[in-house]
């Protein structure tokens, strides 16, 4: 695997520093993204609907969970689709624009083209409550333009960076057309190249409707991957993307969905 850039060390050492940060404001939100915000869980939004139509996989019956990935495309994404391909697993990538997209948009392209859901994580990862409504509007729209460029489709999911959220947040999303996915299972992989403690802490807070937070940014975090889908696998666990996940209902823009 070749070494990561210059840009792509500066991007993990700021994304470390901006972690640490955020884990000091108290462990609740570092597991299940911003505290204190009215949020909906997969199973409401399911039963939300009289819709028949669902995904391949009904959730409804099966035991389901998400796995996604944030703050990429990066020189470790190849190897992770390559990966998630070979398992038959469908992931949701919530991806960044600037140093990431636009770095790699044969890999943005692939994810489409594979069956991924592709999303955004803003543009530039600024935290979207410390901004005005224009840098805000900014943020979601920039990514979303250049995600439709890349794979002809218009992103209907979004992740705010940190988790962190608020009324303007829902007002902005809501105007664009985008829901916003929050988690319920993070392994902290911007504190560690251990794979093996990548994988430890995702199975130990597994659980049905789960969404699995990883940053495929990181060193350590591809190599667990394999390791944690066959633990879940052998678990009864069936992966899905983020709307198969709430199928037959659908994410509505300006909501917060997380287990």
């Amino acid at each position: 695997m070749p070494s990561p850039t210059k840009k792509t060390k500066n991007t993990g050492t700021s994304f470390r520093i901006a972690a640490k940060i955020c884990g000091a404001v108290g462990l609740a939100l570092a597991l299940t993204g911003c505290a204190g915000v009215d949020t909906t869980a997969p199973s409401a939004a399911r039963a939300a609907t009289a819709q028949a139509r669902f995904g391949t996989v009904d959730c409804r019956q099966a035991k389901c969970i998400a796995l996604t990935f944030d703050a990429g495309p990066s020189e470790h994404s190849a190897r992770l689709l390559d990966i998630l391909k070979e398992r038959q697993v469908p992931a949701t990538f919530f991806l960044l624009g600037k140093r990431h997209m636009v770095k790699y948009p044969e890999l943005v392209r692939r994810m489409a083209d594979e069956g991924h859901e592709v999303a955004s994580h803003t543009w530039d990862h600024k935290i979207l409550t410390h901004l005005k409504p224009e840098e805000i509007r900014e943020e979601l729209e920039r990514p979303n333009a250049e995600i439709q460029r890349l794979t002809g489709r218009r992103p209907t999911l979004m992740r705010p960076p940190q988790g962190r959220t608020n009324d303007t947040v829902h007002e902005i999303c809501r105007e664009l057309g985008l829901s916003e996915v929050l988690w319920s299972v993070t392994a902290k992989d911007y504190t560690t190249t251990d794979s093996a403690l990548i994988q430890k802490r995702v199975l130990a807070h597994a659980t049905r409707d789960g969404i699995i937070l990883l940053h495929d940014i990181y060193d350590g975090t591809v190599p667990a991957v394999p390791g944690i889908i066959d633990a879940l696998k052998e678990r009864g666990y069936v992966f899905v993307t983020v709307p198969q996940l709430l199928a037959p209902g659908r994410a509505e823009p300006g909501k917060v969905y997380r287990p």
